[in-house]
């Protein structure tokens, strides 16, 4: 029965963080470049060598992590022209006070220096490891499919695209940015949209489902517990009852 009580736990302690993870999926439908995330789960087996238990094996519910969904969000056109969307792999690399970070939110502006920066002010780079400025008479601002901008007076530099080999191991650092330790690589044949920003990749529908199907899930996990709780205390006021 102890262990009865054990498993549910250990299932409802998943569900809750599974839960979690829906909540945020949902609460991100609007972000910008959000990628949406999945709980894993795997059994946990533990063997009881004690005599007196009668469940050699017990199987648990873990939780080994996080998967996060890298498939594109859908384009949504803005019309503002430091706005940058990017199809397919590679993230923008930003500097901040606490170091380069990465994204792949391009709602970029143009700072009071003429400095192109993040919605929290953060310098966007170029492939050169250089903040991008413009002058004040500068026009014409244009974004290649490559990352090359150009002005009416030139070329001003190349955006900075970059990739991982794992991206799964990027950690969340807030503000749509990311840091890992792993080393960086370019993006190769990349394509940024110049007027667009990345929607987020959430489904809701499918949020709305897995929800339901998490509830359910905790509902069953409840019920057992309640069973064993219940069948536990019969048992002791049977036992506990003196002979006639």
């Amino acid at each position: 029965m102890e262990n009865a009580l054990l498993i549910g736990l250990s299932r409802q302690m998943a569900m809750a963080r599974d839960m979690a993870t829906i909540a945020n999926n949902i609460a991100n439908v609007n972000t910008t470049a959000f990628k949406s995330e999945t709980m894993m789960f795997e059994q946990y087996l533990k063997t009881d060598a004690s005599e007196l238990s009668p469940d050699k094996r017990i199987t648990f519910v873990q939780d080994v992590g996080q998967y996060r969904n890298m498939r594109d969000g859908a384009l949504q056109t803005t019309g503002n022209p430091f706005d940058v969307a990017i199809t397919g792999e590679g993230f923008f690399r930003i500097e901040t006070a606490n170091g380069v970070r990465y994204t792949r939110n391009g709602n970029f502006y143009l700072n009071n220096e003429g400095q192109l920066v993040t919605s929290a002010g953060d310098f966007v780079l170029t492939d050169a490891g250089a903040p991008i400025a413009f002058a004040r008479d500068e026009t014409g601002i244009t974004i290649a499919r490559d990352g090359t901008i150009s002005t009416d007076q030139g070329r001003r530099g190349r955006l900075a695209i970059v990739t991982f080999g794992n991206p799964q191991d990027m950690k969340k650092t807030g503000d749509s940015l990311f840091e890992t330790a792993q080393q960086e690589v370019p993006a190769q044949n990349i394509r940024l949209v110049q007027g667009a920003l990345e929607g987020s990749n959430v489904n809701p529908i499918l949020e709305m489902t897995n929800m339901i199907e998490v509830t359910r899930s905790y509902a069953s996990a409840q019920k057992l517990i309640d069973q064993a709780d219940q069948m536990r205390r019969q048992a002791i006021q049977q036992l506990g009852t003196p002979a006639a």
